[in-house]
């Protein structure tokens, strides 16, 4: 009753506030995961497919073919091969073989001696577990052993002359899904990496947008969320590296992908310098934190710097996705430096520097990105900073007020 006679007196309504940037935040987070999971779902899209078509081909020749009654094996180790990390395809089909012999030997084996039952299968599956850890085996090895005498145990009582065929069954399997992905349906290496890196480039450029407004208005807050969202890039990052490792065994299994090996360089060239700068960014934003908390001087070219690493880091993602020579990248790379150069000049505190250190430091990680030699990467930086770099030995003159510390070598 006090709220209502409140509210028709003219006074705010401070819960309607409240409800109300709740009801915006919500809005917003429920649209960026549709558009996460619809970015997955397009990402995904291609192996869907290619794992669908590998697993009806395998089960057809293993059938109809072979004349195998129930070609269990061929289609799941058409879709296992399939779902493994991208770029270990190759292996990813030996450690199947390996595996479903291992589980064969010992499903076989203990079946012969104990029968088929509950606890049967219990001691089938840990000795097929325990036998592929003595030997080093990998968790492919182990989740694939352990899987094939489960299926050996159910199966084997209720189909005749089952076992023999298993090793056939995914051999055949894991070349089918070979064959799709390098000849019947190979993916387009470039799109694929496109899509990867997105998510990647998209996340630096904004948190260091972020940062620099944050910078401009002095919100530690805004720069801390920032800095937090930007260290959570695991997946981004392990996206990236898997998309680049699957698109050079694309380009090299498959014929109609050839062309594209020395475009797919410039992307495996660039995989570490990205790392890089990410991790050189987290301490951008980390010290600029600090520069709020400390009450540090802010020069006006200082945020400037920031906007353009963030600029740099999104034109480095179009020209990449067009093929062209990141032209306009490094050209924004070097002005950022050019605008840290100044406010270095103009005056900042400890903290400062070490944020004009970063600076430069991701500027020269981004331009070894667009292809640039590391040395002549670092030569350009220093060439855009200017002449505010001095001997960290210089002595001060006594009449003189202390200068700013020198900014950090890149590198």
């Amino acid at each position: 009753m006090v709220r209502r006679t409140a509210l028709r007196e003219g006074l705010v309504d401070i819960d309607g506030a409240r409800i109300a940037e709740a009801t915006e935040q919500l809005r917003h987070r429920s649209r960026a995961t549709l558009h996460d999971r619809l970015h997955r779902v397009r990402m995904a899209g291609g192996l869907a497919v290619q794992a669908g078509l590998a697993a009806g081909i395998a089960y057809l020749i293993a059938h109809v073919v072979l004349g195998n009654p129930q070609p269990v094996f061929a289609p799941i180790s058409a879709v296992g091969t399939l779902a493994a990390s991208v770029g270990q395809r190759f292996r990813r089909t030996v450690e199947l073989i390996v595996g479903v012999g291992v589980g064969v030997a010992v499903g076989d084996l203990l079946i012969y001696f104990l029968g088929t039952g509950a606890w049967q299968l219990g001691l089938v599956v840990t000795v097929a577990i325990l036998l592929t850890i003595f030997a080093g085996a990998s968790v492919a090895i182990v989740i694939q052993a352990a899987a094939t005498a489960v299926l050996i145990v159910t199966l084997s009582p209720s189909t005749q002359d089952l076992e023999i065929p298993r090793f056939v069954d995914a051999f055949l399997g894991g070349g089918v899904a070979l064959v799709v992905t390098a000849v019947l349906l190979p993916l387009n290496p470039l799109r694929v990496i496109n899509r990867a890196a997105r998510p990647a480039l998209d996340l630096l450029a904004t948190q260091l947008d972020v940062t620099a407004d944050g910078l401009r208005s002095r919100d530690r807050a805004t720069i801390q969320r920032a800095l937090e969202r930007l260290r959570d890039n695991k997946e981004e990052l392990a996206t990236l590296g898997e998309a680049i490792e699957g698109a050079k065994e694309t380009a090299t299994l498959s014929p109609a992908r050839w062309h594209r090996r020395d475009e797919l360089t410039h992307y495996a060239e660039a995989a570490d310098p990205i790392d890089r700068a990410m991790r050189n960014s987290g301490t951008l934003i980390r010290r600029s934190v600090t520069l709020i908390e400390d009450e540090e001087p802010v020069p006006e070219s200082m945020p400037d710097a920031v906007g353009h690493l963030a600029e740099s880091v999104r034109l480095l993602k179009h020209e990449f996705a067009a093929g062209e020579e990141p032209e306009k990248a490094r050209e924004r790379s070097l002005r950022a430096v050019s605008e840290a150069g100044r406010a270095y000049g103009d005056g900042v505190g400890f903290s400062g520097s070490v944020v004009v250190a970063q600076i430069r430091t991701t500027a020269s990680d981004l331009l070894v990105a667009s292809g640039i030699e590391q040395e002549e990467a670092n030569r350009w930086i220093r060439t855009a900073f200017g002449e505010q770099e001095r001997p960290v030995a210089e002595p001060a003159k006594p009449d003189e007020t202390p200068k700013p510390p020198t900014a950090p070598p890149v590198g």
